[in-house]
């Protein structure tokens, strides 16, 4: 675990970002039983630690080696991560809706993305990475190009890592769900045995809760 991981794992549990329950697990509007909820907006009521952020992401970009010319947002969650990112790059941003507009011109984007632009794609979470190519396809089709997403936490899942490989992607977040995990063993959020239980999750979400006899 690097100090930038490592660091975001320890701010997200002090602020309650990401919670941890394996005893009584939360329901995704999916249906789908997890130990884990995330909740990253509650990094927009704390400044220093939000500036934090933008840096380690504004730091990880950079590392990353990655030409740019536009950061887009994904809506809602990427849009202030996005801002402050763009305004310590002095660089436009645009952010894209969930679906287009039913009024006016009926933007999907909001912003200015030229033809040819390059851009990268801003999220908070990443479960299964549809939200960031929902937002990655909308960019290629107003003719920007897309080859990285950054987020602040993936989970890891299968799933997430073969929706972007077919999309032709790379993610680089700057903490997993396994990091902060053990974070909270290391913190005493948790304990070994709940630990094992909360890494057994991202192995196989669909059959977890049932695996787990909590359904």
């Amino acid at each position: 675990m690097n100090n930038i991981s490592e660091t975001v794992a320890k701010i997200l549990l002090e602020l309650n970002a990401v919670t941890l329950s394996p005893k009584k697990p939360y329901r995704y509007v999916s249906g789908l039983l997890s130990p884990i909820y995330t909740y990253c907006r509650v990094l927009m009521a704390y400044p220093d630690k939000r500036r934090l952020i933008r840096d380690f992401y504004t730091e990880t970009i950079e590392k990353s080696g990655v030409s740019f010319d536009v950061v887009a947002g994904t809506a809602t969650a990427g849009i202030p991560h996005a801002a402050w990112i763009a305004d310590k790059l002095n660089l436009p941003m645009v952010y894209v809706r969930g679906k287009a507009k039913d009024h006016g011109k009926e933007n999907l984007i909001e912003g200015i993305i030229k033809n040819g632009q390059k851009a990268i794609v801003i999220e908070d979470l990443v479960s299964t990475g549809e939200s960031a190519i929902n937002s990655t396809k909308a960019v290629r089709s107003a003719g920007g190009e897309v080859s990285h997403v950054f987020s602040i936490i993936t989970y890891g899942l299968q799933k997430a890592q073969q929706n972007f490989a077919d999309n032709n992607l790379n993610l680089i977040s700057l903490t997993t769900f396994e990091n902060v995990a053990e974070q909270a063993q290391n913190l005493n959020y948790i304990n070994k045995e709940d630990l094992q239980i909360i890494l057994d999750w991202t192995s196989d979400p669909t059959n977890w809760g049932k695996k787990m006899g909590f359904e």
